[in-house]
């Protein structure tokens, strides 16, 4: 009578201990995110702040500087740090896909994590227009897939969890990171995960919180549109924002999947060349704007918010060529802070148009329609948005601008950029894979 309890109590004894386990690795795993991110964020600051020493004592010295940076990072990236490069988020997306260990592996591991954050701050030292939010998802992702090596099984809620996490983390918006997680990274609610996740999330944003303080990304803003005539500054920004994010997808989607003509093949042939040539354009795009464009763009938009000052005329332009040059170049970096840059710029460039309109409730328009018309993810876009400056009054306005950009995105560029470049890096793991068997 005893013998048949005792093997039911020893069964029930393995379940909880593997669900307690299973529990311990999505904590652990947040508070490692929350702590990469945190540094990450920090390291960032410092290197643009160097970076800026070098324009007080030459701002002619980018000319050397940065696309000699471009090359060196990028062949370090070939040589060391495969997969590391670009903005991390479609490796992420990648590796939840693919179900061979090894494939998963070249995507998301320490190694990989460790290369990513050394080239992004290489890259933000030489004035690179990158941003270090994607970077921090393929991270987390990395962090979470190596404390679950142990259960493949469970891979997949591991590496979206860490996704997550790292947006939460590093932009201090745990709702946007769980939104991003269902929305952009699985496109579904997955109901044996869900809890765990935002777990994860939870626990990364607690560490944040522990080590940074409680902030809202771009300041507490209570800007909002004011007059009835105001509003028709949604459709423009939706559109603006649709055209200008669909076309910066497109280029950077082409570029990576590379043309079959004789320039298509002289770029892949010679990645270092064309390294430096994306960093000499962005030098002159630096140059140009009188030092405005490079880096993430944080402290610009920060400030043209807090202030209600406009952004310079060819701020938005300039940014958005100096974003796609980085992008295309093969270097490390992601293009959350500089999309949400080009963004101010455009909603201030529109805001022009509109006589005593709020500069700051604009400018948020125009963020979220360009970040919206890029990833195509309307709802990561407004409540993100929403979340960095803390103002719920422009929660109608910034939805509606978000969807009308994504709806204006998909006619110039069918899929959304951090997706369409996913089906590579899968593609890719899939023929290496086969070419080894």
């Amino acid at each position: 009578m005893l013998w048949p309890v005792s093997t039911r109590h020893k069964r029930l004894f393995r379940l909880t201990s593997a669900r307690w386990q299973r529990r311990a690795i999505f904590l652990l795993g947040g508070i490692g995110v929350g702590a990469a991110a945190v540094a990450l964020a920090q390291l960032a600051d410092l290197a643009q702040h160097a970076f800026a020493l070098l324009l007080v004592k030459s701002r002619y010295a980018v000319l050397v500087v940065t696309p000699l940076g471009f090359v060196l990072s990028a062949y370090l990236t070939i040589r060391l740090f495969p997969n590391a490069q670009g903005s991390g988020i479609p490796q992420a997306m990648a590796a939840r896909h693919l179900t061979d260990q090894s494939a998963r592996e070249s995507l998301v591991s320490i190694r990989i994590a460790i290369g990513k954050v050394i080239l992004t701050l290489f890259g933000l030292l030489c004035g690179a227009s990158v941003g270090r939010e994607g970077p921090t998802v393929q991270v987390g992702a990395s962090i979470m897939f190596a404390l679950g090596r142990v259960s493949p099984r469970r891979q997949p809620g591991l590496i979206l969890a860490g996704a997550a996490a790292g947006v939460a983390a590093a932009f201090n918006t745990p709702l946007a990171g769980i939104v991003f997680g269902i929305e952009e990274m699985s496109r579904a609610f997955e109901t044996r995960t869900s809890s765990l996740i935002i777990a994860a999330v939870i626990t990364a944003g607690l560490t944040s919180l522990a080590l940074a303080g409680n902030y809202a990304y771009f300041g507490s803003s209570a800007m909002s549109l004011a007059r009835g005539a105001d509003w028709l500054a949604v459709p423009l920004c939706g559109v603006a924002g649709g055209l200008s994010g669909g076309l910066f997808s497109r280029v950077v989607i082409a570029m990576a999947r590379g043309f079959n003509n004789p320039l298509g093949r002289a770029i892949k042939g010679h990645p270092l060349w064309f390294a430096f040539a994306c960093g000499l354009l962005v030098a002159i795009c630096g140059l140009v704007s009188g030092d405005t464009i490079y880096g993430t763009g944080y402290e610009q938009v920060k400030t043209a918010l807090e202030h209600s000052s406009p952004l310079p005329q060819d701020f938005g332009v300039l940014k958005l060529l100096a974003t796609t040059f980085a992008a295309i170049s093969g270097i490390p970096g992601g293009i959350f802070s500089p999309s949400l840059a080009v963004g101010a710029g455009i909603g201030s460039n529109i805001a022009s148009f509109f006589y005593d309109a709020p500069l700051g409730a604009i400018m948020l328009l125009g963020m979220v329609s360009y970040f919206a018309g890029v990833v195509q993810a309307p709802i990561t876009a407004f409540v993100i948005v929403t979340e960095m400056t803390d103002n719920h009054g422009m929660v109608v306005p910034l939805m509606a601008a978000a969807l009308i950009a994504h709806f204006v995105s998909r006619m110039v560029c069918e899929e959304g950029i951090y997706h369409a470049l996913a089906k590579g890096f899968v593609e890719r793991a899939t023929a290496s894979g086969d070419k080894s068997q």
